[in-house]
């Protein structure tokens, strides 16, 4: 599975940005990690075929993700944004059905977009 990810930038703290990722084919979860510089690759949000979500505590309320199973694409909506939401964005896609949160669950990766939020 490819994973193209688009949408990162520069905005400002409280400013809005969306995050999009095309798979090559459809796969039961798709979902957004971050990596912040210097910190661990931490879970953001999944999103299964379905339509079943997940959130990590630190996006709730602010981020919301979707798909377009038609399309095989995600999106990650990011409201309120916070200097500390500052990271690369990678989306991630997962064959198995069962929602995991581990980085070492996904198996496919995109290339990671930027997302720089100043004060």
């Amino acid at each position: 599975v490819q994973l193209q990810a688009s949408g990162g930038g520069l905005v400002q703290a409280g400013g809005s940005l969306r995050l999009s990722c095309a798979a090559s084919e459809r796969t039961y979860i798709m979902g957004w990690f971050r990596q912040a510089p210097g910190e661990e690759r931490l879970f953001v949000a999944i999103i299964t075929s379905s339509g079943h979500t997940d959130y990590a505590d630190s996006v709730k309320g602010r981020f919301t993700i979707s798909r377009d199973n038609a399309k095989n694409t995600t999106y990650l909506q990011m409201n309120s944004l916070k200097p500390e939401d500052t990271a690369v964005y990678y989306c991630v896609a997962r064959r198995a059905t069962v929602i995991r949160f581990d980085r070492y669950a996904y198996n496919y990766w995109g290339q990671g977009t930027l997302v720089t939020v100043s004060s």
